[in-house]
């Protein structure tokens, strides 16, 4: 049974998003995603600011956007890459704008949120191309870059960090997985806020479609991956009421059995989602800051092990 304060969060959520919408029309289902982030959305802690630069990236030529957010102290060092969450479909710099905010504010690391390509009308491997483009920018800068995400972001991260490692470039230093869906089996799991068929529905959209789904490829589903070894150490946190639950269970059993460092934090009684309920909720309040804590412990590499 859910507490009061996270069935709240679901009824509030389903009143902005209604199920009906993860099928609808994309267009109709960005707008009413759009309305509902923003019906949650905080603001920035004092001190905190954002400004958006351009990426120009080529092959093919191509121009993206990035959300670079600052604080007073917050100039140099190291930096997180953060994707967001939204299926590969939904979402972008407006979805996760509070979030990457205090992440920012409370890690004391500056934030850099990319603006990826979207499906259907840019399916695999496009968001993922973005993302390595993102961390190259990052790195010609000097920076110790951490990889983040939520959801699909999730996906986006673990799948960055194997293409990284087949092509023989530089690794980040560390990455943060939340609610990450992974590839796994999902098969009859259904919980508050998202239901396996929908979370089909999204990978189908995002693979091409459902005839097209590159199912065996680790950079589309990272669990497919036969090893891990040589990848960051890793901070995953996934909701309890979940369907994707297991893909974060398995990516840490994995990581630790090819010796990396990994922490698992699964969030009993909290949902999909849950970072927008981190100030209604108290467990998804405990959630956050126990993300900030393994945001910093990854970019002062200090994060050595399970939790």
């Amino acid at each position: 049974m859910l507490d009061p304060e996270v069935a709240a969060f679901v009824a509030r959520t389903e009143e902005l998003y209604p199920a009906s919408m993860n099928t609808a029309p994309v267009a109709e289902n960005r707008a009413a995603y759009d309305r509902m982030c923003a019906a949650f959305r905080r603001p920035y802690p004092p001190g905190i600011w954002a400004e958006d630069e351009p990426l120009a990236v080529d092959a093919p030529h191509r121009h993206l956007a990035i959300r670079r957010y600052r604080g007073a102290r917050r100039r140099s060092g190291p930096i997180l890459l953060y994707l967001h969450g939204g299926g590969f479909v939904l979402g972008g710099l407006h979805s996760h704008d509070d979030v990457c905010a205090e992440l920012c504010d409370q890690a004391s690391i500056e934030v850099a949120a990319l603006d990826y390509r979207l499906a259907p009308e840019h399916p695999y491997p496009a968001a993922l191309d973005d993302s390595e483009a993102a961390f190259r920018w990052l790195l010609r800068e000097g920076r110790r870059v951490v990889v983040g995400g939520d959801s699909a972001g999730g996906n986006l991260t673990a799948a960055l960090c194997l293409r990284l490692r087949r092509l023989g470039l530089p690794q980040p230093a560390g990455q943060l997985l939340i609610y990450p869906g992974l590839g796994g089996d999902i098969s009859n799991r259904d919980a508050p806020l998202l239901t396996a068929g929908n979370s089909a529905h999204y990978r189908s959209l995002y693979g091409g479609g459902a005839d097209r789904i590159p199912a065996d490829d680790p950079e589309f589903a990272p669990l497919r991956a036969r090893d891990f070894r040589g990848l960051p150490p890793a901070a995953i946190f996934a909701a309890g009421l979940d369907p994707l639950v297991g893909d974060a269970a398995e990516y840490a059993e994995r990581l630790v059995g090819d010796g990396v460092a990994a922490r698992l934090r699964i969030e009993e009684g909290l949902v999909h989602g849950y970072l927008r309920a981190r100030c209604s909720s108290r467990r998804a309040a405990d959630s956050f800051a126990a993300i900030v804590t393994a945001l910093s412990d990854l970019w002062r590499s200090k994060l050595k092990g399970s939790a």
